[in-house]
Order: structure tokens, then sequence, then C-alpha cells
């Protein structure tokens, strides 16, 4: 029995099958050296996407710190602001007593007692303004400003320079620098000047 005979004839198609591929002693790899020209320009292209980078980092904390500078102050004003509302509402009942202290005249027991109370509540109320920073707008004798006054009335006062408040109706009020409300004002003006009188020509002359 010969030895193609003696194999199954599954095993004989599998090592006819097979490939076998021998390397090449002979095959070398050559690698490519870079000129320096080719070397300059990828150096260049790193340095370049170094810079992009460092650029990209310096934006990134720059944005950084002006979100949390931003923060910040939004914080801060949420802090100084809160009373805001709080503060607008207790304006009025203010207006209140300082209109019954003014209206309360005579010189009864009853009258002066109120009197005394109500000067009291009253100092008690600035007290308070003044420890969260509530600041009065009491602008007599000042120059008209139109972002911190409203004026009421405009009229002619002797004596007394044009633009100026010559007196206070209700008192303005500031929180913080942030105007709750102007001060109502009467502010002076100039007077009218009479209008010129035309000079008569004598025609006969």
């Amino acid at each position: 029995m010969s030895t193609d005979q003696e194999l199954p004839e599954t095993q004989q198609t599998e090592t006819e099958n097979e490939i076998v591929i021998e390397p090449d002693a002979h095959t070398e790899l050559v690698e490519h050296e870079l000129t320096p020209d080719e070397l300059k320009q990828h150096w260049d292209q790193a340095e370049q996407k170094a810079k992009d980078n460092w650029n990209k980092a310096v934006r990134v904390q720059a944005e950084m710190e002006n979100l949390k500078k931003r923060t910040q102050k939004d914080l801060e004003d949420a802090h100084k602001y809160a009373l805001t509302g709080f503060a607008k509402e207790l304006l009025p009942v203010l207006d209140s007593l300082v209109l019954g202290l003014q209206a309360a005249t005579g010189d009864s027991e009853e009258v002066r007692k109120f009197r005394e109370g109500s000067e009291l509540t009253i100092k008690q109320f600035e007290s308070v303004f003044a420890k969260f920073n509530i600041v009065a707008i009491d602008p007599l004798g000042q120059p008209f400003n139109a972002e911190l006054h409203q004026a009421m009335v405009m009229q002619v006062v002797e004596g007394v320079q044009p633009n100026s408040v010559v007196n206070v109706f209700q008192k303005g009020y500031m929180l913080h620098g942030r105007l709750l409300r102007p001060a109502m004002v009467v502010v002076a003006k100039a007077a009218e000047k009479p209008p010129a009188e035309t000079p008569i020509i004598d025609e006969q002359a």
C-alpha cells in the first residue's frame, strides 16, 4: 500500500490546500529619512498646535474667571437687594406716621402723647433703615436731579436759583445706592421776562 493510499481523504484535501509562505531573507524594510525641510515643517506644525492649545486653555480660564465674578456679583446683589420689596412696602407706613405727626396740632395732653409716640416710632424706623443701608433722599435746597427727584410743580420763587428744590412733598429712598423711590419735589423756575416794548416811530418826523 502506497503512502497516498494510507491517508484519509479529508487529510489529503487539507494537505493539498495548505500554502506555506516562507519569508524572503533578502526583504528589508527601508525607513524614509526626513529631510531638514520636512523636519522643520513637522516642528512648525507641532509648535502651532501647542500655541493653539495654549490659547484655548487661556480663553477657557478667562471665561471661568468671568463666570466666577458674575456669579459672585449676582449673589452679592441678591443679598444686598433682597429687602427691596419689603422696604417699598414699609415706606407708605412711615409716610403715614410723618403725615399724622404733622397733622397733630394743639397743646392737649392727648396730642402731646401722640406726638411723642409718633416721633419715637419714626426714630425706630430710621434706625432700622440705617442698619440695612436704606438712605433717605431729602433734597431741599439742592439742585434738581431727574434721576433721584420727581418734579411735581415748577414755580417762580424770588431769590432762589432756578432749577433748585424749594419744597419736598415726599422724601425719596435708596437701598445700597439703588433708587427705591424718587423724592417728590417742587422746583424753582426762572421768572418770565416781559415782552420788549416796540418803539413807536413818528412818521411826521
